[in-house]
């Protein structure tokens, strides 16, 4: 694909309808964390939905790496079907490989050494994590810039992405100064819009939208499911957790410590949801009816967590791409595992024990 393909024609052109159609397509809605270059992860994960001909994506909602991931699949599914989808997802994710290969965010030797993934020993790393807690990026990173914002700019055209009618996309956001969630639907979505949901307020400067100032969507709701129980029909929730729920030892280490407060500060929007979806359907299998507003969902999660549990804070600010493609391939199997375990699953009932995971 060429640099901005998907702007200049690289992908096919527009597609009105690109899922498979039939008795025995399953429809299914997706909720994509955010987690950085842990995103990497959901990458695979679509891109083995994408290439399914029995699924059928209905809606999305995303937050951080989440919603970026499902913007550009959005974008991708209007001008060139699912295989532009597939197409575009790589591209941008090879682009933001390219661009940190010129920064000093790279691995050290001994990073490399000691295992796939962490920086911890990366120069680069330890000189941006003393200059975030020194300074604000309002000091250090005054004129905001942003390599990822022009990596979605090049790639989508967001005037197109707002007339696409071949999925429903939300994007979550944190107000800053109101401390509530704010939910971008797609007729209002745009560069800003995504880029505040993946806005981390110790790099950068909040995204003003509309006179209000937005951080990172994974504050209040990574991912918050709840739009696409008021927007979509299909009852089927999959779930792509990136940020491990469960660890097995107790951090001792101060970065240890740091890592698991990011993780469980970044669970806990989710946790409150699972836990209210929980409620919701015990009422509903006990007979409670309030008149038919009440939906039952099912509820299925693919995650990684023996994978993730791994990797430290230091990670997911590490765009290498041969991380990035680990990352891909560990999604792409555990989601084709999931689909031979749990396809005839889909419509029918949850295969996620809620109480077990997230009560």
């Amino acid at each position: 694909m060429a640099k901005s393909g998907a702007k200049t024609g690289g992908l096919a052109g527009d597609c009105a309808d690109p899922w498979p159609q039939g008795r025995g397509v399953k429809r299914i809605n997706l909720a994509l964390q955010g987690g950085g270059a842990h995103g990497a992860l959901t990458w695979g994960v679509l891109d083995r939905l994408l290439e399914d001909d029995g699924i059928a994506i209905e809606g999305v909602t995303g937050a951080s790496a989440g919603a970026v991931n499902g913007a550009v699949m959005a974008y991708g599914l209007s001008v060139g079907g699912r295989e532009g989808a597939r197409e575009l997802l790589r591209a941008v994710w090879r682009r933001v490989s390219e661009i940190a290969a010129l920064t000093m965010m790279q691995p050290s030797p001994l990073d490399r050494m000691t295992g796939l993934g962490g920086m911890d020993y990366a120069p680069g790393y330890w000189m941006l994590d003393t200059l975030s807690r020194v300074f604000s990026p309002y000091q250090f990173n005054f004129f905001d810039i942003n390599p990822l914002r022009d990596t979605i700019h090049e790639h989508i055209d967001f005037e197109k992405l707002r007339h696409c009618k071949t999925v429903k996309l939300y994007v979550s956001a944190t107000n800053v100064r109101r401390g509530r969630i704010k939910i971008f639907e797609l007729e209002e979505m745009s560069l800003d819009a995504v880029m505040a949901s993946a806005c981390l307020p110790y790099l950068h400067k909040a995204v003003e939208i509309d006179g209000e100032a937005y951080w990172d969507g994974g504050f209040m709701g990574n991912p918050a499911i709840f739009p696409l129980i008021y927007g979509a029909e299909t009852r089927d929730v999959l779930l792509v957790q990136i940020n491990p729920i469960n660890i097995e030892k107790t951090p001792t280490s101060a970065q240890e410590i740091i890592d698991r407060l990011n993780t469980i500060t970044f669970n806990a929007g989710l946790m409150r949801e699972m836990r209210a979806i929980s409620f919701v359907t015990k009422l509903i299998d006990k007979g409670f009816d309030d008149g038919g507003r009440l939906k039952r969902l099912n509820m299925h999660v693919v995650d990684a967590e023996d994978v993730m549990q791994n990797l430290g804070f230091s990670s997911k600010l590490n765009a290498d791409w041969d991380f990035l493609c680990h990352l891909h391939d560990v999604g792409y199997a555990r989601t084709d595992a999931w689909l031979a375990a749990h396809r005839q699953d889909l419509g029918k009932r949850s295969t996620a024990d809620i109480d077990a995971m997230y009560l």
